[in-house]
């Protein structure tokens, strides 16, 4: 499914995946955050650390009536304070769809799926 925007020039179709590419880099830019985990971890069987290119793995992306929800998959760092660590990822991710596609995010959902010891 893609988001459809329609303006004066004509439409915009913007996909999931870019949506959530975009929504995958805000969050790991989040002090705090060690990376992307799948959502479906024994499905997929991944126990790892996404990597940039499966982003869309770790993000979920709803179309619904008033708007988009984002659920956001994450793996934080141990030792932060995983509440902050989410209200980051939130602000980051609704102000990144906003200025880089322009969507609104009705919600955005994180969800922690580990922690994981930073190494120095």
């Amino acid at each position: 499914m893609a988001v459809k925007i329609q303006n004066q020039l004509g439409n915009i179709d913007i996909s999931n995946d870019v949506i959530a590419t975009v929504v995958g880099g805000a969050a790991t830019e989040i002090f705090g955050i060690v990376g992307m985990a799948s959502k479906n971890q024994i499905r997929d069987n991944l126990n790892e650390i996404l990597k940039r290119d499966n982003y869309s793995r770790g993000v979920v992306v709803r179309q619904e009536d008033d708007g988009i929800a984002i659920d956001v998959y994450i793996i934080a760092g141990y030792g932060t304070k995983i509440s902050e660590v989410c209200r980051n990822v939130q602000d980051k991710v609704k102000y990144n769809l906003h200025s880089m596609l322009g969507l609104q995010a009705k919600s955005v959902n994180v969800f922690v799926q580990g922690v994981k010891v930073i190494e120095d």
